[in-house]
């Protein structure tokens, strides 16, 4: 008889059920109240210590930050970064993991040794900024994106997902006179969706968040992404005399740092389910052979 079938183990199952939904209500909340104050006006904010639906619903302060040259430019700029750097980390990962994948290759072994040691050793923070300042890319989007452009955990993964794949399909395509790129992009690619759509959200997610690179690398404040932006919303008096809004207006000082919280936690919230089908097996897939 299993366990679960048992009174004792209906009873486990069942606290553990109430237990993981508390904790999670528990993590869901703040974001709750943070989206609800973005809607709420700022008496209600100062009035309410706690609230899950505002008692007046106003979209002021939403309509001031779009009204704010500032914000859409970091907003279009971390859009545009993101994208950009999604690809260009997918494309630097794939084309160097589909060689390490043949284990005909030279030197393999000892290429595959320093990506495991770049993967538990790192350069630091003063060794990283010179080396982007020697390389002429400060005050540059590039910044925010080469030195981050191989993840050694992400290359390991789907190097072995490379493994993993059948030698026929590439020795029939041989046969067919298909070239090794031609290989990687009519045949493997195409197989490594799971695996290609979890590193592309990984990817995503740590470019679209990234706060020490801009913060490091930046100094020109008209190219700052929405992290940036959002560090230096500490007061309405930030904002005011900006953008196409009456100077004359005192917008809510709390909800226009909730507005831009959720503006910037929002986008990955909407794209996570897109790839949510392929996360699970693509963190399996790959991460058994070595």
């Amino acid at each position: 008889m299993k366990i679960h079938n048992t009174r004792g183990g209906r009873i486990f199952d069942a606290a553990n059920y109430v237990f993981l939904s508390l904790i999670g209500i528990i993590t869901l909340l703040p974001f709750v109240y943070v989206f609800a104050g973005s809607f709420a006006t700022e008496a209600e904010i100062t009035r309410r210590a706690f609230f899950v639906w505002p008692e007046q619903f106003t979209l002021g302060s939403y309509e001031y930050i779009f009204a704010t040259p500032a914000f859409v430019r970091a907003l279009v700029t971390t859009i545009l970064v993101t994208a950009v750097g999604t690809l260009v980390q997918l494309a630097f990962t794939v084309t160097m993991a589909y060689p390490l994948a043949k284990k005909t290759l030279r030197g393999r072994n000892v290429i595959l040794s320093l990506v495991v040691f770049a993967m538990v050793f790192s350069g630091g923070m003063i060794p990283t900024f010179l080396l982007v300042k020697d390389l002429g890319l400060l005050n540059s989007y590039w910044a925010l994106i080469l030195p981050a452009a191989i993840n050694p955990f992400s290359l390991i993964i789907i190097k072995n997902f490379f493994q993993e794949l059948p030698a026929e399909l590439e020795e029939s395509a041989k046969m067919d006179g298909a070239t090794e790129i031609g290989i990687l992009w009519r045949i493997l690619l195409p197989l490594s969706k799971p695996v290609l759509a979890t590193f592309a959200l990984f990817y995503a997610v740590g470019i679209w968040n990234d706060f020490m690179s801009p913060l490091l690398y930046l100094s020109d404040n008209s190219k700052w992404t929405l992290q940036m932006y959002l560090r230096q919303v500490t007061a309405a008096s930030d904002l005011l005399g900006t953008g196409n809004v009456d100077p004359n207006y005192v917008p809510p000082e709390q909800g226009i740092k909730f507005a831009v919280i959720v503006v910037a936690t929002l986008p990955i919230l909407i794209f996570y389910p897109f790839l949510q089908k392929h996360f699970a097996k693509g963190m399996l897939i790959g991460s058994v052979k070595g």
